[in-house]
């Protein structure tokens, strides 16, 4: 038998080693540390929160100590208290904050108790298929323009308007233009910010709750009450912080179907457009800059901040 000879095999080449790079390195350094990559990652996002949001509220706090001089126009870098005194004390900024604060609370509360069953009925009673259609409803009136909504209410509330001539044969009548509109076209403004949260909490109830709450004998009532209230409560807060804090800042909508009345926002765009006093405006901002961050402190607890 002839045995036939493997011819040799060819030298192996050896593989070179990468070569060792800044961005190697910095890669692997990155892989094995997540917490660095973490804030790499979130630099850019931060440095302009820290940017456009924290400085230019810092820098609209230092304003309102600064005066404007009454001959030439000009801002004083003055610190002066004389402002935020002013905007305290007098009768007039008061009655102006308070009506603010007042169709700011009329606005949620009206949200939350149309958000309530629509949510409810959107996460608890709804197929996957409505369930789906209900959302893009709810969110088919953020595509369109603000403006285009205010201005199609203040057509719908105006005397010769739709909903004039639907109430007249009843003997009612359009509220017009004043607080009511501005209550009336803010609900409807902000109300989808107050679903979605709503229809969040609800989705993320355990139906294995209900089915034990029904098992122990519990009616839809108290299961409601006792199950789902505490459980979807931080949601609800959670809408009531997006309407609250909206209607508190809103100077458009009433300016469009608010007819002679005035808000807060409206006072701040008057003192640095017309009267171009911005120190003036700057203190009057500060009025519900604090009243949020006081919300804001009252709900931190109730884990209504994680829902946002």
């Amino acid at each position: 038998m002839t045995v036939i000879a493997s011819p040799p095999s060819p030298p192996r080449t050896p593989v070179p080693s990468p070569r060792r790079t800044a961005a190697r390195s910095g890669s692997a350094f990155l892989a094995a540390h997540p917490r660095a990559r973490l804030g790499l990652l979130l630099s850019a996002p931060l440095f302009w929160l820290a940017a456009v949001y924290v400085v230019a509220l810092a820098l609209l706090l230092v304003t309102a100590f600064w005066t404007t001089d009454t001959y030439t126009g000009q801002i004083r870098t003055d610190f002066t208290l004389d402002n935020v005194i002013t905007v305290v004390t007098d009768a007039f900024y008061q009655g102006i904050t308070l009506r603010t604060v007042g169709i700011a609370l009329a606005v949620t509360v009206i949200d939350v108790a149309l958000a309530l069953p629509i949510a409810y009925y959107m996460a608890m009673v709804a197929s996957p298929a409505l369930q789906r259609a209900l959302v893009v409803l709810v969110l088919t009136p953020l595509w369109a323009s603000y403006l285009v909504k205010a201005f199609a209410w203040r057509s719908v509330l105006s005397s010769d308007g739709i909903l004039e001539w639907l109430l007249r044969p009843l003997g009612g009548h359009t509220p017009g233009y004043g607080i009511p509109a501005t209550i009336i076209t803010l609900s409807y403004l902000w109300l989808p910010y107050v679903i979605l949260p709503i229809y969040a909490g609800l989705e993320r109830v355990p139906s294995s709750l209900l089915e034990a709450s029904g098992d122990l004998g519990g009616r839809g009532w108290a299961t409601l009450r006792l199950v789902v209230w505490p459980l979807v409560l931080p949601a609800v807060i959670a809408g009531t912080i997006f309407s609250f804090s909206l209607s508190l800042g809103d100077y458009i909508t009433i300016g469009i179907v608010g007819g002679g009345s005035q808000m807060l926002g409206t006072l701040v765009f008057q003192d640095i457009g017309a009267a171009n006093n911005l120190p003036l405006a700057a203190a009057i901002a500060l009025i519900p800059i604090v009243i949020i961050f006081g919300y804001l402190f009252l709900v931190r607890r109730t884990g209504a901040l994680d829902n946002l």
